[in-house]
């Protein structure tokens, strides 16, 4: 099951102003991309203040939204609450068939999965805009190696980096 981590972020590192700041920051060019990763993956992991801001699952793909909450159902037949450890939920999506999942916030679910090793790729579409303060990619600390797989431009005004993550190797003394 490859993970990829898929992030809007601004110039200084930040994701969100708040838990809470809806996402209309970006460009369109930026949901666009967004749009087609996800659909491509036909499934996308968040937390449920990501699933918040949005209202309603994104059509096209399966929505698992990750949540302390037990008492949280789903009226959508593509949205799925649940309170199960990233490993579980990536054991549950490979067994529907699907492989590859695409990892959309927030900090705390980026960081639960980057704890586990379980992120394969990073994307961020980098914003020209700057926040001061805000919501880093992760939270709390947390150490990984990239490689710089790909720099594109996505309309006037953005940039995207791919990178692969760099997994310790198990064997090494």
């Amino acid at each position: 099951m490859e993970v990829t981590l898929l992030m809007a972020m601004t110039l200084d590192g930040k994701i969100a102003k708040t838990a809470d700041h809806f996402p209309d920051w970006t460009a369109p060019e930026d949901k666009k991309f967004f749009a087609e990763r996800t659909r491509k993956a036909g499934a996308v992991v968040m937390g449920s203040r990501t699933f918040d801001t949005l209202k309603k699952p994104l059509p096209g793909r399966l929505n698992v939204v990750m949540t302390r909450d037990p008492s949280r159902t789903s009226p959508w037949t593509n949205l799925v609450f649940t309170q199960d450890p990233p490993r579980k939920i990536l054991g549950w999506l490979e067994s529907l068939g699907y492989r590859e999942v695409v990892l959309a916030g927030g900090a705390l679910i980026n960081s639960l999965f980057a704890a586990e090793n379980l992120i394969d790729r990073l994307i961020v579409t980098v914003s020209p805009k700057i926040f001061g303060t805000g919501i880093s990619l992760f939270s709390p600390e947390i150490s990984m190696d990239l490689s710089l797989e790909d720099i594109q431009r996505a309309g006037k005004e953005l940039v995207v980096l791919s990178y692969k993550v760099l997994k310790p190797n198990a064997f090494s003394s």
